[in-house]
């Protein structure tokens, strides 16, 4: 049963701390998905662990109680938008990126809500966002397809109003050379007549 005090981590840490690729590609992770720190990757990678050794069991078993949990396991995997079919090579086939790609943090950008990945983990952290109603405060909450239209801003929050100046996309401004030019040459004869 074990010792109710000292819980155990819910992830599996790399084998070998010091390898230069998995360092760059972590690091890389962090940075595109707004990572906290390396923990938040090795839990994503250890679900993903997860439904992989389950797919390599099913492989190998036959009758109806495996059949009923190859069908649970691709459900599964379906409602997250991670597979397409029922296929075990498929699921075999899946990417930490995917994973990734279903949390809240990153959903939350991809719908437009926030401009950078930071300011969704921050928006979320600081309760402002909502799914299906329900307040959610943990950026690595993994999002169903069906919840995807559901994620909303809370209703008594700020960002509600799309007007608000956190929601707003920075403006570019893009003049072309030959604006440039005119709008020299018109302060240049503002300045002579002005001389004169």
């Amino acid at each position: 049963m074990g010792d109710p005090i000292r819980t155990r981590n819910k992830y599996f840490t790399p084998m070998h701390p010091w390898e230069k690729e998995r360092l760059e590609t972590e690091k890389k992770l962090m940075k595109e998905y707004g990572l906290v720190n390396k923990k938040e990757i090795w839990k994503v990678n250890s679900k993903l662990k997860k439904f992989k050794d389950n797919a390599k069991s099913l492989v190998a078993k036959t009758g109806d109680q495996a059949q009923l949990e190859r069908k649970q396991l691709a459900d599964k995997l379906k409602s997250y938008g991670l597979i397409e079919s029922d296929s075990l090579d498929e699921i075999l086939g899946l990417g930490l990126e995917q994973f990734l790609e279903r949390r809240l943090q990153t959903v939350l950008v991809r719908k437009g809500f926030a401009r950078s990945v930071k300011q969704a983990r921050q928006m979320i952290t600081h309760k402002h966002v909502t799914v299906n109603g329900k307040m959610i405060s943990s950026p690595g909450y993994l999002v169903t397809v069906k919840e995807e239209n559901s994620v909303k801003f809370y209703p008594g929050s700020a960002f509600t109003d799309e007007m608000h100046p956190e929601r707003k996309l920075p403006e570019k401004i893009t003049e072309k050379p030959a604006e440039k030019e005119s709008i020299k040459a018109d302060v240049k004869s503002g300045e002579e007549a002005k001389a004169q």
